[in-house]
């Protein structure tokens, strides 16, 4: 179950859990309660355990895997922080970008002490927060953000770089980032296109549509791997298919045999 409380959101699983689409349209600073917490950008791969802390990075693909521990469910708690209100705190310190910072899709921030008290505060306040109190969630929110920027003030530069991406490769984003499961427009709107102008470019490149693209990709991968003798069914959401049955069918459309066949 997960509890959708302003920009304040409690999360709460019994069993192993994959976000669905891998976009990241927010801001967010979490906290993992308990259980596990495992990022994955395409480059880098941590898990997160209880107590730890992390930032998150707004226009990123990132694969989430939530996982329960042995004796308790999966529990984490995170905070939001939409353009609007960034935008509010911009203008209250009339702050001006002074260049785009490159950043990981995520950071570890566990070790600063006074954000690990902040966020075990907000438990207290989790009753006041699940009955809508918009005043609080707002106040929390840009707490939360003072003391990220009293820890390293070059989050400033992060943060508030509120802008839409610019363009950029098409060829090596894609050829990067083909595995992550999201929509055409998040990948045209990470390369700085819009959705016409995307597919435009992308079949200059490629000499083929996207979505053509992407499929026999993700499967030339499948087909290398399930020859190293990784299963089919450990595969499928590393490589950006919504669900095994899909994977299966599309692999044997292309290879003329089920996924099972191939492994070793």
């Amino acid at each position: 179950m997960s509890e959708n409380i302003d920009y304040i959101n409690y999360s709460c699983y019994f069993t192993v859990f994959r976000e669905g689409e891998q976009f990241v349209s927010c801001n967010a600073l979490s906290m993992v309660i308990s259980g596990e917490m495992e990022l994955n950008d395409g480059v880098h791969r941590q898990m997160f355990r209880s107590g730890d802390i992390y930032l998150v990075r707004k226009n990123q693909l990132l694969k989430f895997l939530k996982k329960p521990g042995e004796e308790a469910e999966f529990k984490s708690l995170s905070i939001r922080f939409d353009d609007e209100m960034l935008n509010e705190m911009i203008s209250e310190e009339q702050f001006i970008l002074p260049e785009r910072l490159k950043m990981p899709a995520f950071i570890e921030v566990s070790e600063v002490k006074h954000l690990k008290y902040f966020m075990e505060s907000l438990l207290q306040y989790k009753d006041l927060l699940e009955n809508k109190s918009p005043e609080l969630a707002l106040l929390k929110q840009k707490e939360a953000l003072i003391l990220l920027f009293g820890h390293d003030h070059s989050l400033k530069n992060i943060l508030f770089d509120i802008s839409d991406p610019y363009k950029i490769d098409l060829e090596s984003f894609m050829q990067k980032n083909y595995h992550f499961n999201v929509k055409l427009d998040r990948f045209a709107y990470l390369t700085g296109r819009s959705l016409a102008t995307f597919k435009r470019d992308f079949e200059k490149i490629f000499g083929t549509a996207p979505r053509k693209w992407l499929l026999e990709k993700r499967l030339k991968e499948a087909h290398y791997l399930l020859k190293t003798g990784r299963r089919a069914s450990d595969i499928y959401l590393d490589l950006g298919f919504e669900n095994l049955s899909h994977f299966s069918f599309a692999f044997k459309k292309q290879y003329g045999l089920p996924p099972s066949m191939l492994s070793v």
